[in-house]
């Protein structure tokens, strides 16, 4: 079955569960929408509220589901669809969750003061290539799963590229920004054959959206 004949008559929307989910809730709340039902969804992970079918999900399994047609639209963080990338269409941002890309490292930290290769580790690989790429530099990106602030401390690399909202776990760990990369935030992303397909209704929930930012 093909993406285009998977669409349904409701919007449906795959929605990142854990903090996006709390925030977009809110957001809708203010817009007039009724969220009840996802306040008090218990463990369903299909919620009906309003005009719009919700379906929870991890972020990267968001962008899955709409570049798959399963889901009309999705709603992710900007850094999930940095580092994944994919085929749908970027259409609003929500302006929550809003923190930032950087490079952190030990305080005085000279990443470019010799030739010599700079190894970044990072849970987001490719956003950390983009980066350095964008300028020109020749960089060792090593991908680490679990807490990457370990790794200047136990010197697996010279810095780290992570996500930073207060910074409060980068000075418990003795760690500073040394750079800020990109600003991300919450993001509406639309199946390509959906938008086509569905345009008056993902116009009717970006009008409505935008009432509330």
């Amino acid at each position: 079955m093909d993406s285009e004949a998977k669409i349904m008559s409701k919007l449906r929307i795959a929605l990142t569960k854990g903090r996006v989910e709390k925030d977009i809730v809110k957001l809708l709340s203010r817009a007039g929408l009724d969220m009840t039902p996802l306040i008090e969804k218990g463990r369903k992970l299909i919620i009906q509220a309003g005009d719009y079918e919700f379906v929870l999900a991890k972020a990267p399994d968001v962008i899955t589901y709409v570049e798959h047609g399963v889901c009309d639209a999705g709603i992710v963080g900007k850094d999930t669809i940095m580092e994944n990338g994919g085929a749908y269409y970027e259409v609003l941002d929500f302006k929550t969750g809003v923190c930032s890309f950087c490079v952190a490292g030990l305080p005085g930290t000279q990443l470019y003061s010799d030739y010599r290769q700079i190894k970044i580790a990072s849970k987001y690989p490719n956003v950390a290539k983009r980066y350095f790429n964008e300028r020109n530099l020749d960089v060792d990106i090593i991908k680490i799963e679990g807490s990457v602030e370990l790794a200047p401390l136990l010197e697996l690399s010279d810095a780290i590229v992570d996500i930073v909202e207060t910074g409060s776990t980068l000075k418990e760990n003795g760690l500073v920004v040394l750079e800020k990369m990109y600003d991300i935030s919450a993001r509406l992303i639309v199946n390509t054959v959906s938008m086509k397909l569905k345009k008056d209704e993902v116009s009717e929930l970006t009008a409505l959206v935008k009432t509330a930012l």
